[in-house]
């Protein structure tokens, strides 16, 4: 194993816990979509959510309310 596999093994293991109604929706997903790999499907949604947050909080020159007048144009 090199060097760059070693840093993306996944050692940290984090637990989840569903309700019943949140348990039969992803069952339902993943059977509608034939979702296999479970973990990757949850991983894979948790950070896109994480990394659409961080882009949406990244600091700019301008305020909110600026860019959106600046839009129009």
């Amino acid at each position: 194993m090199n060097y760059k596999t070693k840093k993306l093994v996944r050692k940290h293991k984090k637990s989840v816990l569903l309700n019943d109604k949140e348990i039969a929706v992803l069952n339902q997903y993943c059977e509608k979509y034939k979702v296999k790999n479970r973990s990757k499907l949850i991983r894979e949604s948790l950070f896109s959510s994480i990394l659409e947050t961080f882009e949406d909080d990244y600091p700019t020159l301008f305020d909110k309310s600026v860019l959106a007048g600046l839009e129009r144009y």
